[in-house]
């Protein structure tokens, strides 16, 4: 059992003078409570990010969305590059040359260009983060 579920649960037969510190119909309250900040706090983040212009990158989250796609594409390179590497394989008795079906030499230039991007619509995203206030 988890130690987050464990406050709902007391040992039968523990001794009198032993009580739980906590309350735990008051824990159930708080945490109700700080899940309905937390919601409030998500909805603010999402409508000020949706009404935030950012010029070329459009909305905020239009940033984020570009950022994180981007953040996919480069993994997606890094890992087609660390596979498309030049092998030799033993089937029965002949030696088989393996070929990369992709252009290797260009994919460490592809991974470096798209992490220049990553990183310079992040800088975009939290310059705007700082220049912004949230919206009620």
């Amino acid at each position: 059992m988890s130690d987050s579920h464990s406050f709902s649960f007391v040992l039968s037969g523990s001794l009198p003078w032993r009580t739980p510190a906590e309350d735990a119909a008051q824990l159930l309250a708080e945490a109700g409570e700080v899940l309905d900040a937390l919601e409030t706090l998500i909805r603010r983040i999402n409508r000020t990010n949706a009404t935030v212009e950012m010029g070329q990158d459009g909305t905020l989250t239009d940033a984020l969305a570009r950022r994180d796609v981007l953040w996919l594409r480069h993994s997606v390179v890094t890992a087609a590059a660390g596979k498309g590497e030049r092998g030799y394989g033993r089937q029965l008795r002949s030696e088989l040359m393996m070929l990369s079906a992709l252009p290797v030499a260009e994919l460490p230039g592809q991974a470096d260009a798209l992490a220049r991007e990553i990183r310079e619509v992040d800088v975009r995203i939290q310059r705007t983060n700082w220049e912004v206030d949230l919206l009620d």
